[in-house]
């Protein structure tokens, strides 16, 4: 039991080559537009679009202050969150992520959806070069916390001056604690909670 339960840990921030591709379509709208993406297997929330993420993108839209010229998704899975800012934005969006199955997939969704955008293999921020005016995560918190804070700690040195880090971690997950702990570092504001998530913003 305890096997099985590692590989489904392990399933969407690793790479596991023996896993059988299954592509299926997931189409979702919002405000006036309309999204196709290519989902699989070995991916994070491979059937549906996740709430969580979904919530980030519509609180990020709702309470943003400014535009940001440098956006990155980071751990975009097949690039929901990333794509669906750059095409209602009308902004370029870079993206990365571990799993060489979901940037594959976020290179086709970005052709689908007609995006300004880019997407590349990166551990985290291991591979990143830029710095970036918003980061913006559902980061993996299954990973662990140690991985869980290198998204978080990792991005505020990525950030442009006046930059913002927007990230979702649910309560039940450790949200109280790693508030805590990220407002050691930067100023840290809770801005919306829903159904046990909350969207917090993080400024240098």
């Amino acid at each position: 039991m305890k096997k099985r339960g590692k590989r489904n840990l392990e399933h969407y921030f690793t790479n596991n080559t023996d896993l059988k591709s299954e592509l299926r379509d997931i189409n979702f709208a919002l405000s006036e537009y309309n999204f196709m993406f290519k989902s699989d297997n070995g991916v994070f929330s491979k059937n549906k679009i996740d709430y969580a993420s979904l919530f980030l993108v519509k609180t990020y839209l709702k309470y943003k202050e400014k535009d940001a010229s440098s956006i990155l998704d980071v751990g975009c899975g097949y690039g929901f969150i990333g794509i669906t800012l750059s095409k209602i934005l009308n902004t370029h969006v870079d993206m990365v992520d571990i799993n060489k199955r979901a940037v594959h997939l976020c290179k086709m969704n970005i052709d689908i959806n007609k995006v300004d955008a880019d997407v590349s293999l990166s551990n985290i921020y291991e591979n990143v070069t830029n710095n970036y005016d918003l980061i913006i995560t559902n980061p993996p918190i299954r990973a662990g916390k140690d991985v869980l804070m290198e998204f978080l700690k990792g991005g505020l040195a990525k950030l442009n001056k006046d930059g913002e880090l927007w990230f979702v971690i649910s309560k039940e997950k450790g949200a109280k604690s790693v508030k805590k702990e990220m407002e050691k570092l930067c100023t840290c504001q809770l801005i919306d909670k829903s159904k046990g998530f909350w969207i917090i913003l993080c400024k240098n």
